[in-house]
């Protein structure tokens, strides 16, 4: 049976990973990958990572730090300036001001850019190291001779895989042991694969897998990622080849957090969260943004199956058009997680109604890591 390990705040979570990646007072990880659904709090998880290993002097500046990372804030550092008025010079704008772009001009990235960028679009970029920006042009066949469309604005699947190439390229330098990153001891990748279709989801991560198996890799490193598919393939890729820990991230209402460890079992997300919902009905403490999740379900359900609307997963049972209205109702309201608000006994007896009859039509099957015991973690 998995045990479900509890936290009051992420710090503690962050503080949880460090101790997986030092062995302190538990076997020595190189490396922890966990999922998490959105809006459980990755992104704020990364950043106390990253200030947990952060070094002040008496004037409150930092001396020291140990994590590369890549997440959301990541992202920012890169901006498109669309010549809105010419609408000719389009081109990403590096924030030179951030210590991320430290000594970039002197490493000349461009190659190693280069080499993972290519495999997965067909796009010629430039980095100006003076202006801090970066211009992509793209070759074509017209007329039998090839010409070159300069100044393009790429989608935004190819902007997302371009900055990602470009953490990459880094985080080769720091596993090359380059001086300019002696200071990186843990890398940390927050879900790097927004705008990107399956394909490039999988390719992402058999790149990421072989560059973090490297026998030369010393770096321990923490990724986190909301897409199901992400994860199995890493979790499939690092197998053996490293020693890794894998969880689940639960955020427990109202202000808590859970770690689950997944053990050797790849992980199906739909299932987990069918697991909590279940949770949710013993306890009776079922909120208005549990209706999102219970849709997100009967939504992959129809597509499974090849339905073209919710109603069909729940053909049937009693009342079916009663609950489909309640579940149009709750599941487009704007119901968050960060406020969350307990519903009234009548909607917790329909939610239970939809549910049950739902897994009793369908009859998943729950793993046994998906079986709860709790301890708390003691900081």
């Amino acid at each position: 049976m998995s045990t479900l390990i509890n936290f009051n705040s992420l710090a503690e979570v962050a503080q949880h990973f460090r101790r997986d990646l030092t062995g302190d007072h538990r076997p020595l990880k190189d490396l922890v990958l966990f999922f998490a659904h959105n809006g459980t709090g990755k992104t704020r998880l990364s950043m106390e990572f990253k200030q947990a290993g952060k070094v002040f002097d008496n004037d409150g500046n930092v001396i020291s730090r140990d994590t590369l990372y890549f997440n959301a804030f990541t992202e920012d550092l890169f901006s498109w300036n669309n010549d809105l008025e010419n609408d000719t010079i389009r081109f990403i704008r590096l924030n030179a001001d951030s210590a991320f772009f430290n000594g970039l001009h002197e490493l000349d990235l461009d190659v190693k850019i280069e080499s993972f960028f290519h495999n997965y679009v067909d796009l010629n970029f430039n980095i100006n190291y003076e202006t801090s920006t970066v211009t992509f042009s793209r070759s074509i066949i017209i007329d039998g001779a090839e010409q070159t469309i300069e100044n393009i604005k790429i989608s935004r699947g190819e902007e997302n895989l371009f900055i990602w190439c470009f953490f990459l390229a880094i985080c080769e330098l720091a596993i090359d042991k380059d001086p300019a990153y002696n200071w990186v001891k843990y890398i940390y990748i927050d879900d790097p694969i927004s705008s990107l279709d399956e394909n490039n989801a999988i390719a992402v991560a058999c790149d990421l897998a072989s560059l973090l198996t490297r026998e030369d890799n010393a770096i321990k490193t923490v990724i986190s990622t909301h897409h199901s598919l992400f994860f199995n393939v890493l979790f499939n890729e690092f197998g053996r080849k490293v020693k890794n820990k894998r969880y689940f991230l639960h955020f427990k209402e109202p202000n808590g957090y859970a770690l689950q460890d997944t053990g050797d079992t790849p992980f199906f997300h739909h299932i987990a969260t069918l697991s909590e919902l279940k949770q949710v009905v013993e306890s009776n403490r079922i909120y208005t943004y549990h209706f999102n999740a219970l849709r997100s379900i009967l939504e992959k359900t129809a597509a499974f199956f090849g339905y073209d609307k919710i109603d069909k997963c729940i053909d049937g049972l009693e009342d079916e058009v009663l609950f489909e209205r309640a579940l149009q109702l709750f599941s487009h309201g704007k119901y968050s997680i960060f406020d969350p608000v307990e519903m009234g006994e009548d909607n917790k007896e329909l939610f239970k109604r939809i549910l049950n009859g739902f897994l009793a039509k369908y009859e998943f099957y729950f793993p046994e890591i998906f079986r709860e015991e709790t301890e708390t973690e003691t900081e």
